[in-house]
């Protein structure tokens, strides 16, 4: 009988100590995810957010703004990140807020001699009306049109800003994040593809100017690059515990001059910046 009560006993104790472990986690440790553009950044957010922190976990994952977006309605993610605004019935059903702002880069290899295209040349590009680098000043060269994929906070962005409801060509190439697009470009010399203004990496990409106006954040701050979109951090409801407090740490000084330190333009005026930092070297943008 004693050894009975003993054992009831232990396995009480244990079941006590179980449950204490899997509060813990639950309650330190917080997933977002969605937008491939938002995630580098996220990461280097979560990195310093749980170095002050210690215990807990931020755990930031891929998958795209509409596959955030509804991974933070279902409850799947803590937080979900966007690179698109909201439409109006996403925006009924969830809570949301602008981390920050990013420009949309039109990129090129930095072998190729075009520096300047006209938003009509490059609707014509991704239309498949303009097929040869030779039609806008560019070598005699067949254009190898690179895109991102549907569901896309990136591509959105581009249809919405520049594609002027003209459709991309099927005969696109497709690719599944920033980082895949921004390579390709970078090893194919006759190649085209669009991306975070803030993943630019100059030493590998070039940023060429639309109607004439450098791709650059200072040129989104004042206006006259007139192709941004907003970060979003959304939740099915109003965000409590850590996932609150890692959102008002984003939002905090801290956290903004981490984001204008990578080339994002924070949402605080009086923290904006013009300098870019480019060569951010997460999974996230790899």
């Amino acid at each position: 009988m004693r050894i009975i009560k003993t054992a009831i006993i232990a396995a009480a104790i244990l079941s006590v100590i179980g449950s204490m472990f899997s509060c813990g986690d639950n309650s330190d440790s917080v997933i977002a995810a969605g937008s491939t553009s938002v995630q580098p950044y996220a990461e280097i957010l979560a990195e310093k957010y749980m170095l002050l922190y210690p215990g807990s976990v931020i755990d930031v994952q891929g998958g795209g703004s509409s596959a955030g977006i509804e991974a933070a309605e279902t409850g799947t993610a803590d937080i979900g990140m966007s690179s698109r605004a909201l439409t109006d019935d996403e925006n009924g059903r969830l809570w949301s807020v602008e981390i920050a702002k990013d420009g949309l880069a039109v990129i090129v290899n930095p072998k190729n001699p075009v520096k300047n295209l006209t938003l009509e040349q490059v609707r014509d590009i991704y239309a498949n009306k303009i097929t040869d680098w030779s039609e806008v000043g560019g070598n005699n060269a067949k254009i190898h049109v690179i895109t991102r994929e549907e569901g896309s906070g990136t591509r959105s962005a581009f249809t919405d800003l520049i594609m002027d409801k003209q459709q991309i060509t099927p005969k696109a190439i497709v690719q599944d994040s920033n980082g895949a697009v921004r390579q390709l470009v970078s090893s194919d010399p006759n190649s085209i593809g669009f991306i975070s203004l803030g993943l630019v990496d100059k030493t590998i990409v070039k940023a060429v100017e639309l109607n004439g106006i450098e791709a650059t954040a200072a040129n989104v701050i004042n206006g006259t690059y007139n192709f941004s979109r907003p970060f979003l951090f959304v939740s099915k409801g109003e965000p409590e515990g850590i996932a609150k407090q890692f959102i008002d740490f984003t939002l905090s000084p801290e956290g903004q001059q981490m984001l204008v330190n990578e080339g994002l333009i924070s949402v605080a005026p009086d923290m904006s910046d013009t300098s870019i930092a480019p060569n951010i070297e997460t999974e996230g943008n790899k």
